[in-house]
């Protein structure tokens, strides 16, 4: 029983993480758009697909873990030091279109 309800914790928490995350423009707007939107320091410029495609082609989570860890000029989690997973995906997605 204990390990029924643990589970269903950890299954309400992932739900309202996810019921949370924050669109793609929004994190665009408040961390991204000051490399992305002029391709500074190598950065993919946002809404470029053709700048965008090798890197999709690495695969979403690929992505994800490289903004967590940071590359090149880009820190350690971007500039979004409030962002999760969830959020980084969004603004990829949002920047890749």
């Amino acid at each position: 029983m204990k390990k029924l309800l643990a589970m269903t914790a950890v299954a309400a928490l992932t739900l309202s993480a996810s019921a949370f995350a924050q669109e793609g423009k929004a994190v665009y707007d408040k961390a991204c758009q000051v490399c992305h939107s002029m391709g500074i320091a190598g950065a993919p410029k946002a809404h470029d697909a053709a700048a965008w495609e090798s890197r999709l082609a690495q695969g979403v989570d690929t992505l994800v873990s490289t903004v967590k860890t940071g590359k090149g000029a880009m820190p350690p989690g971007g500039m979004c030091m409030d962002c999760t997973d969830e959020d980084y995906k969004n603004a990829i997605e949002f920047m890749s279109k």
